[in-house]
């Protein structure tokens, strides 16, 4: 089934709430604060970027025959659902939700999720050749930390629940109703909040995100 979006849905995921009493990055930032400058310096989003255009990659198996990718068919594309930590997928740059449009020269749009699994248990195990696009349906926001050490959301079940008015996480477009997907490059999809919590907290001054919206990570990532 494919993916649809309503407009009551788009304006859920465009809702800006003030962070309640149980925030666990609340905070109110120094008079005449500032969005955090967009600078290519930062290690965190060389990390998080995400890049424009097509790049191609060369896929190989492991001793077992695996290559620690799952993928997923929405709307007529490809895209990754899953990559294992330390597997082949994720030694060639691989992450969740970047759009697989070749396999070994063969176009995939229109592919079915099956059809995609077999071509790669078919394909060579020294090579296989794959076309992508770095994950069109996620983007990064750029954070300052305030004096206290903190950015301004709050995290629940991996989603952003609620924004402090006025905080970096505000001025900087971060937006409820989106799963984080990585910080300063780092993968936490599947990681408890406190987790979550705790790269943050260890993660400088600067710190990137990547999120995408809840809806359409719901959907890409159910089985």
């Amino acid at each position: 089934m494919g993916l649809s979006l309503s407009s009551e849905e788009v304006q859920r995921n465009l809702a800006l709430v003030p962070a309640g009493s149980n925030a666990v990055a609340s905070g109110v930032p120094a008079p005449g604060g500032m969005a955090a400058p967009v600078t290519g310096n930062n290690l965190g989003m060389r990390r998080a970027e995400i890049r424009p255009g097509l790049r191609e990659i060369h896929l190989c198996k492991d001793e077992r025959g695996k290559t620690g990718l799952r993928l997923r068919s929405i709307d007529k594309g490809m895209f990754v659902q899953l990559v294992k930590a330390n597997s082949p997928a994720a030694l060639v740059g691989l992450r969740f939700g970047d759009q697989v449009l070749q396999i070994d020269g063969k176009d995939c749009a229109g592919w079915s999720t099956d059809r995609a699994k077999k071509a790669l248990k078919k394909a060579s195990p020294e090579k296989i050749a794959m076309v992508v696009r770095d994950r069109p349906f996620q983007r990064t926001v750029t954070l300052h930390k305030d004096s206290s050490g903190h950015v301004g959301f709050v995290i629940k079940k991996g989603q952003v629940a609620s924004v402090a008015r006025g905080t970096s996480a505000a001025r900087n477009g971060l937006l409820t109703n989106h799963y984080l997907c990585e910080v300063n490059g780092q993968n936490v999809i599947g990681l408890r909040d406190r987790d979550v919590t705790d790269i943050l907290a260890n993660a400088g001054d600067v710190v990137t995100l990547t999120i995408i919206p809840a809806v359409i990570y719901e959907h890409m990532v159910k089985k």
